[in-house]
């Protein structure tokens, strides 16, 4: 079996050949050509895969080591008997991390307390409900918003209805906050899902996160919102037309990073091994077991707490393992290295890879509830 994999998906070189003759490229030099002779690929985000690329060859399967698929022109595929499959789920708990991180700062930058503020989730599936959970650790507020969602489960035996419109949300949020897939038709498309009336009827002046899909925020109407002071400030990992971003909405946000919240090692790691079974499970290969690469410990995994005050334990912690900032230099600075800091990103591990050590008693539950190891 003939396999095509993106040269930039980790720990995938050396176990992907456990399934056949494997040939990496890089994601942005796949073309009908590359692909003519191949069975399945194993792609990211880069390339869009419909007629154009995918019409005349020998394609099979397609896996994505994403949990999103506005990159695969679906209906092509499923009238072309050409399968796909992604990673649900895969970077969850990597998303959550950035975003706790990034709702830190926010806090830290902008004086307040996230205990006292409201935050509205819209899109509650594997991200949202893990940032969920977060927030409720934070002590705050939360409002879920998710239609579909809200349809398959209303009237179940024993179900509270937790959900609210989309109007509760924009009325009442301090902080509004993103993780829906982009659909550009359907009944709940979330295609420009905050545009220019979204903004123009908040309740107060809440921050934007964005940290699923570019086109579900219409970028020139948050930049004008942010401008006209709208919203108080926004959290963009997502970004219309990457890699050729805003850049004067670019120097607007308050952290601006080049799509890499579900970046950590672990999550690609994780959407690796899934990438992997589901090729494996489609061509009914039947290897077992498949033996991934090991993840790498972090530089420094033990964070020691005993020099900093109380009340800053948490976010220094977080902020060990991730800090939103450094990525936001590095992209304000260079906004045409958007692609380059993507395919070059640094090694990030998740909470459970640490080791924390003279936490404060009151901080210690939190800490132990977020995943990190405490001693």
């Amino acid at each position: 079996m003939k396999i095509l994999a993106d040269a930039h998906i980790p720990y995938l070189r050396g176990v992907a050949e456990q399934l056949g003759d494997v040939e990496y490229l890089p994601g942005n030099r796949f073309s009908r050509e590359s692909i003519q002779d191949k069975d399945a690929l194993i792609v990211r985000t880069v390339t869009h895969f419909g007629k154009e690329i995918l019409s005349g060859t020998n394609v099979k399967l397609i896996c994505s080591a994403t949990i999103g698929y506005d990159h695969i022109d679906t209906d092509y595929c499923d009238t072309h008997n050409i399968a796909w499959r992604t990673a649900p789920g895969c970077n969850a708990n990597s998303v959550e991390q950035y975003v706790t991180a990034s709702l830190l700062y926010l806090a830290e930058k902008h004086t307040f307390d996230l205990k006292d503020k409201t935050i509205g989730i819209v899109g509650v599936g594997n991200v949202g409900s893990k940032v969920e959970a977060a927030c409720k650790k934070l002590g705050m507020r939360v409002l879920l918003n998710d239609p579909p969602r809200y349809e398959r489960e209303k009237g179940r035996e024993g179900e509270k209805a937790i959900f609210v419109d989309l109007e509760t949300i924009k009325r009442e949020s301090d902080i509004i906050t993103l993780h829906t897939p982009l659909t550009k038709t359907g009944k709940h498309k979330t295609y420009h899902l905050a545009d220019e009336l979204f903004f123009n009827t908040l309740g107060k002046k809440p921050f934007i996160v964005n940290s699923c899909r570019g086109s579900v925020v219409d970028n020139a109407a948050l930049k004008s919102a942010l401008k006209t002071g709208k919203v108080s400030g926004a959290v963009i990992d997502c970004w219309e037309n990457e890699p050729g971003i805003d850049p004067e909405l670019l120097q607007l946000a308050d952290i601006a990073t080049p799509h890499i919240a579900g970046y950590s090692a672990d999550g690609k790691w994780t959407a690796t091994k899934m990438s992997l079974e589901n090729l494996n499970d489609f061509f009914e290969l039947s290897i077992n077991p498949l033996r991934p690469l090991p993840l790498p410990s972090p530089e420094n995994p033990v964070i020691d707490l005993k020099e900093i005050p109380a009340k800053k334990q948490l976010a220094y912690a977080i902020w060990q393992t991730y800090n939103p900032m450094d990525e936001t230099k590095n992209l304000q600075e260079n906004p045409d290295k958007f692609y380059w800091f993507r395919s070059h990103y640094p090694l990030r591990r998740e909470y459970f890879a640490y080791q924390v050590t003279n936490a404060d008693p009151e901080i210690t539950p939190v800490l132990k509830q977020l995943g990190f190891h405490v001693q």
